[in-house]
């Protein structure tokens, strides 16, 4: 999967699907902006019906190419009630964007998440911002893959839904410099403490490139660290599967690690430069991991997406 189940055993963290990252995306829009949209919950609702009170959402976003975070969006949920759910959306600059506690300026309070078909939407000062259900546009042949490559030609993702959180910035909120990197976290409030359970940019890494016993330790880490932590393991996964000689494994992994999605935004968006909701990245995937022995699964974008804002398809109902 892209990121879906990310903890141990196949399993969302903490067993628990609404902490659970699926998908990051960033690209532009007309009018000079931005869009940042972080999915989690898989298969939802069924894994949660709403987002969880105690944790907190975000995306971060460096600036400057030094693998840390310069400006982080983070997204607070309410308690929900009668089945209803507000979001609160903070932006943290400096210091505070590199710890994962929820701070900064406020630029959204309490608005109510969407948990029907509607898509409805807020706008304070330069922002949209939506948060809710919505069908999910990741994309492949899981059972394929895991009958080695035997195609079945049926789209896991085709009558799934997440949780969506959708934040549409215009450019120069994100640094004079066209180049950002970008990821997501999940943290939640536990025993006292602020812990990091999910976190992640580039789609399907830990699946396959993290042993089981390593995956809470990974998605707790900080992307600064992923090249020195991960560069030997990973190239030894490559050299197995894809066949690849020490070097050429070094070199692909600079693709992905740090787990930081990459964005020239004077460029058009397409993975790995950037990510759009059609990006075909379970091939890309596959590509790399096979050493381009296998290139495709055959499964192609979903046609369900919208052309404006929040961009996600309307969720699925049966």
């Amino acid at each position: 999967m892209s990121h879906h189940l990310s903890g141990p055993n196949l399993r969302s963290p903490l067993d628990d699907a609404r902490l659970d990252m699926t998908d990051l995306f960033a690209f532009t829009v007309p009018g000079d902006r931005t869009v940042l949209i972080l999915n989690v919950n898989p298969v939802a609702p069924t894994g949660g019906q709403a987002f969880h009170p105690d944790a907190v959402y975000r995306i971060n976003v460096d600036t400057d190419g030094d693998h840390r975070a310069d400006i982080a969006y983070s997204f607070v949920f309410s308690p929900p009630h009668d089945g209803r759910q507000t979001v609160t959306v903070h932006r943290a600059t400096g210091d505070q964007a590199r710890d994962h506690a929820a701070a900064g300026q406020t630029i959204f309070t309490d608005v109510p998440v969407n948990f029907d078909t509607e898509a409805a939407t807020a706008e304070s000062g330069p922002y949209k911002f939506y948060a809710g259900l919505r069908s999910d546009p990741f994309f492949a042949d899981l059972d394929g893959i895991v009958a080695k490559f035997q195609w079945t030609g049926v789209d896991w993702g085709a009558d799934k839904n997440v949780f969506a959180i959708v934040l549409e910035v215009p450019d120069a909120e994100l640094g004079p410099r066209p180049e950002i990197g970008v990821w997501g976290r999940v943290s939640v409030h536990q025993d006292g403490q602020l812990k990091s359970v999910d976190r992640g940019a580039h789609p399907s890494l830990t699946a396959y490139f993290n042993a089981e016993d390593a995956k809470d330790a990974y998605n707790a880490g900080e992307p600064a660290d992923d090249w020195d932590t991960y560069r030997d393991p990973w190239s030894a996964v490559l050299q197995h599967f894809g066949e690849y000689d020490p070097q050429a494994a070094e070199q692909a992994l600079r693709t992905v690690l740090p787990d930081i999605l990459r964005y020239d935004r004077a460029k058009p968006a397409a993975y790995p430069n950037g990510r759009t909701l059609t990006d075909d990245v379970t091939s890309a995937r596959l590509t790399m991991l096979t050493g381009g022995k296998v290139t495709t699964d055959n499964i192609g974008p979903h046609t369900d997406l919208l052309p404006h804002f929040p961009y996600l398809g309307t969720p699925h109902t049966n």
